[in-house]
């Protein structure tokens, strides 16, 4: 049956054109002007909202509301209550209420708090952000909320993001006025994600228990093929594949998600969904809706969908490229170059704000996408270095020169690519080319910032590059507001020569993989942060610390919060991953080495009581190398065990975490090598889980 696609886009939102329709004029007008300008909702409004609502909810068979909120487990969060109010006789009507809306009341102490929150002191509240939209899911009507405890400190990813986002507007508007924009009242930033993830069939899954508690295999010797031939990579779409695919297509446009590009990435069974951009805080909602989906809609098709950073060793990790850029309410794009950018100054400012944003706070980039997934992905030859640099490309590179140098400018001609057959058509060539090795890259009107992690929530980042961005742009105008014509002109170009004297080091348009940039990076005095280890403290660096307290995005309390969570999740990630790693070693894969070499034994025995002349070397020799291999797995594991055991003894977290980075995971990357040695050795039917031949070519 053929769909009408734009009639199913958004059907299960509570949307714009459902508010129009639903809502009294006098309260959308109100209700938009919050949402457009930020102004306090009464409750009376609220009231009309709520009963508007719930009544479109009712028709599209939701039965339950829940406040959904993004709490610091990286994940969202539920309670559900029906609409049902007992009125008396064994009935019941269905209600909800202004206050319902905008306030719930969740358990606060039960989340990751980092110290903010005691287990006696459970009482936390929810707040509605009109801003992004209400949704129906499972029969639910979904409400989009803040978290945030009962003294007032937020508890989740979503409340610094607003915040974010108004500090950026704010210091926006100061730079736009300047040069007469009188006109635009609002400036966003825009996010588009592109969500990269495995498929692997379930039964198969089920069967490995390092994919079940860690996400990702801790053991597994390499198939025969890799990525190595390339043809994975928008490869044509295998059934199984296509008809999960078409699904989640239909389900994410049911809730106004604008998912447009899905194809095969690069490593076998690796995938990727890309949306079209929109604001920023309904583009964290969407892509933790879409993480939540894509899961479910797996499960449909006897799959699962692996979000962690590094499922698979030896093949390509997955990663969450942050598409960012900002749009002023009127529609344009402030990081559009135009046809001459060297002589658009608005741009230009927008532009080295960035510059100098990303050289500032580059640590705090770093910081934003540590995780102990990530660490595994970042730095390798699939992923950009740890290192953080910002690539323009070559027109881009040339502006810098004429602003450096004084150099004249002339608006550059379009050029036309012309592939040579005269069948194929001429098109317009893009200014730049693209580096997938930088970390942050300008690809035409926005930028790719391409370290976040396929599992992380896009929130932290944005914070970041929001706040970073804004500081910058804040210093901007106060140098020259006041000014005007000619003074203004000169002021902003001899602030921007000042800007590339500074910092025009972060620029690095060459190949990001390579060690020769790793030591250039060090003489130019660039963050380098490889591992958790070294990235975490510098979230509480002082210039962090005074940056976010500045802006009001964080409290000194939220952040020290943050912080400690950021250890927390790190120690337990990695700890869990030990212990899976024993257990699987001491029940299930040491008894299937020692089985099959008893198999070699008694064949071998066999073989030489009937056949007293047969060669048995190549039993042997096997049947050494396998008890060779027994006693080194074994040894390894006790070394693991021992090392996992001195970890509980030690109080610092930070002193924790670089003793799991430098001294458990290295125990755990040596005992897997031995162990995927052996592996190679066994046959499957003795192997007790599934091997990466079947994992990553089955579905």
């Amino acid at each position: 049956m053929k769909k009408n696609i734009p009639e199913l886009y958004g059907s299960l939102v509570f949307n714009d054109k459902v508010m129009k329709s639903k809502l009294p004029r006098d309260v959308y007008k109100a209700l938009r002007k919050t949402i457009e300008n930020g102004s306090h909702l009464d409750l009376d409004i609220a009231n009309a909202v709520a009963v508007a609502m719930k009544e479109w909810a009712v028709e599209n068979g939701a039965t339950h509301f829940t406040h959904w909120f993004q709490p610091m487990t990286g994940i969202t969060a539920e309670k559900h209550d029906s609409f049902i109010n007992p009125v008396g006789n064994g009935e019941v009507i269905m209600d909800f209420s202004g206050k319902e809306l905008v306030k719930g009341e969740p358990d606060a102490s039960s989340f990751p708090s980092g110290g903010l929150r005691a287990t006696f002191e459970a009482r936390g509240y929810t707040a509605w952000d009109p801003t992004s939209p209400a949704f129906i899911k499972d029969d639910t009507l979904c409400i989009p909320t803040a978290f945030c405890s009962y003294s007032g400190e937020a508890l989740d990813t979503k409340t610094p993001l607003l915040r974010s986002m108004e500090t950026i507007n704010r210091e926006a508007l100061r730079v736009l006025k300047l040069f007469g924009n009188e006109d635009v009242t609002r400036v966003v930033s825009t996010v588009g994600p592109e969500q990269e993830y495995f498929l692997v069939d379930k039964e198969l899954f089920n069967k490995r228990s390092d994919l079940k508690f860690c996400g990702r295999t801790l053991f597994g010797a390499p198939a025969p093929k890799g990525q190595e031939m390339d043809d994975h990579y928008f490869g044509a779409l295998r059934p199984r594949v296509s008809a999960f695919m078409k699904e989640l297509d239909e389900e994410l446009w049911k809730l106004g998600i604008p998912a447009k590009t899905k194809h095969n990435e690069v490593a076998p069974a690796q995938h990727e969904l890309a949306t079209i951009y929109t604001t920023t805080n309904v583009a964290v909602d969407n892509n933790q809706l879409t993480m939540e989906i894509m899961k479910r809609v797996a499960e449909k098709h006897g799959l699962v969908c692996l979000l962690h950073e590094k499922p698979f060793e030896g093949i390509n990790g997955s990663g969450k490229h942050n598409n960012w850029s900002l749009s002023t309410n009127t529609g344009e794009n402030l990081l559009d170059p135009d046809r001459d950018p060297a002589k658009n100054l608005q741009f230009l400012l927008f532009l080295f704000a960035t510059i100098k944003a990303v050289d500032v706070y580059g640590d705090l980039l770093r910081v934003s996408v540590a995780t102990a997934g990530n660490d595994h992905r970042l730095g390798g030859n699939e992923a950009p270095p740890a290192i953080v640099s910002m690539f323009i490309g070559d027109d881009l590179e040339a502006v810098l020169d004429i602003v450096e140098k004084d150099l004249e400018s002339e608006a550059k001609e379009v050029q036309t690519m012309k592939p040579g057959a005269k069948v194929l058509p001429h098109f317009i060539k893009d200014t730049t080319d693209r580096n997938r090795t930088s970390p942050f890259a300008f690809t035409g009107n926005k930028f790719e910032f391409r370290m976040p992690g396929s599992a992380l929530s896009v929130s932290e980042p944005n914070i970041v590059i929001n706040t970073a961005v804004a500081e910058v742009l804040g210093e901007f105008a106060d140098r020259l507001e006041g000014l005007s014509g000619k003074a203004l002109e000169a002021e902003i170009h001899l602030l921007l020569k000042e800007v590339l004297r500074d910092h025009r080091h972060i620029v690095f348009n060459g190949n990001g993989y390579t060690s020769e940039w790793v030591e250039e990076a060090h003489k130019r005095g660039l963050f380098d942060l490889p591992s958790c280890a070294e990235a975490f403290p510098r979230l509480i660096a002082e210039k962090n610390v005074e940056l976010f307290l500045k802006h009001g995005i964080y409290t000194k309390e939220e952040l020290f919060s943050r912080y400690e969570i950021k250890e927390e999740n790190y120690i337990k990630t990695i700890n869990i991953e030990a212990k899976t790693m024993l257990s699987m070693m001491k029940k299930t894969f040491l008894p299937s080495v020692l089985s099959y070499c008893k198999e070699l034994a008694e064949t071998a025995a066999k073989t030489k009581a009937i056949l007293p002349n047969a060669p048995i070397s190549a039993e042997s020799k096997l049947l050494e190398k396998l008890s060779g291999l027994y006693t080194e797995i074994s040894e390894k594991t006790e070394a693991l065990a021992e090392a996992e055991k001195a970890a509980e003894s030690m109080e610092d977290n930070i002193e924790k975490v670089t003793y799991f980075h430098y001294t458990i995971l290295a125990k755990m990357d040596d005992l897997r090598s031995s162990v995927d040695t052996a592996e190679a050795l066994i046959p499957d039917s003795f192997l007790p889980y599934p091997t990466y031949d079947e994992l990553l070519f089955s579905v």
